[in-house]
């Protein structure tokens, strides 16, 4: 018996805050023509090239917070949000909220922010996204951004048109294509619903849902799931000087295992 597939369900338009939810939307499409970066990469070898994820990708998200903080005209161009400012926060979910500095506590929306490096091995973004539906809001989001660097093995990064989707609906088509659409032999196909959760936890909050039966690992692995697929083959047909990203990848990949 297969269940019927979610919904995406985006804030109500009524709600207070659903202009400057739609303005964060469009600066976050607009990300690539604002990003820069200080960091800058020197004598990587080409067959280390799909190493650079780990050791950059906290910085990138970082970097990505800041660009958000300066684009403030795109997402507040009436300065009714003065009060108010991106910041990332560590080993909870999401990454990033939107929150007033004054009092730190009263948060607008929250984005889950996920680096891409689009040169990786494995041609897909390997992030896992376990959150439970029931700790995101409707106007949480999650953002995978895509980046290189600029002249492929040194420069500083450049970012790509990031995918953004609802975090909740992520969360819930996540869990709908593990019982019901996945080709699998196991018989329990069944997800263990975290308890107790609601939006924008602390630290310590157990807000993961988990499979019943998962020996590979794959649980929550977004880019395998359908929802990323016609935007990772536009982004690996991206140009980068002059060489779409999916032929240079295929190059390192055959250096690297020769």
């Amino acid at each position: 018996m297969t269940a019927e597939p979610p919904k995406r369900m985006e804030p109500e338009a009524t709600w207070e805050h659903y202009d400057l939810w739609v303005r964060v939307r469009e600066a976050l499409r607009a990300l690539p023509d604002y990003f820069a970066s200080e960091t800058n990469i020197e004598g990587m070898l080409a067959t280390d090239i799909f190493s650079l994820n780990t050791p950059l990708g906290a910085t990138i998200e970082e970097q990505v917070v800041a660009t958000l903080n300066q684009m403030r005209p795109v997402w507040d161009p009436l300065r009714e949000y003065q009060t108010y400012s991106f910041t990332r926060q560590t080993q909870t979910f999401p990454d990033v909220l939107l929150r007033k500095q004054t009092d730190g506590q009263h948060v607008i929306l929250g984005i889950e922010m996920k680096g891409w490096y689009l040169l990786a091995k494995e041609g897909m973004p390997s992030y896992r996204f376990t959150v439970s539906a029931g700790a995101c809001n409707r106007s949480d989001m999650l953002v995978v951004v895509p980046w290189v660097l600029s002249n492929v093995l040194s420069g500083t990064p450049v970012t790509f048109r990031p995918f953004i989707e609802s975090a909740r609906y992520a969360a819930e088509y996540r869990n709908y294509y593990w019982q019901y659409v996945r080709e699998s032999r196991s018989r329990d196909r069944s997800v263990i619903l975290a308890e107790g959760v609601s939006p924008y936890p602390v630290k310590n909050d157990r807000i993961s849902d988990r499979a019943a039966s998962d020996p590979g690992s794959n649980f929550g692995r977004i880019a395998r799931y359908g929802l990323m697929t016609e935007y990772m083959n536009t982004m690996r047909e991206t140009h980068i000087r002059g060489i779409t990203a999916k032929d240079w990848s295929n190059f390192f990949s055959q250096h690297r295992d020769s």
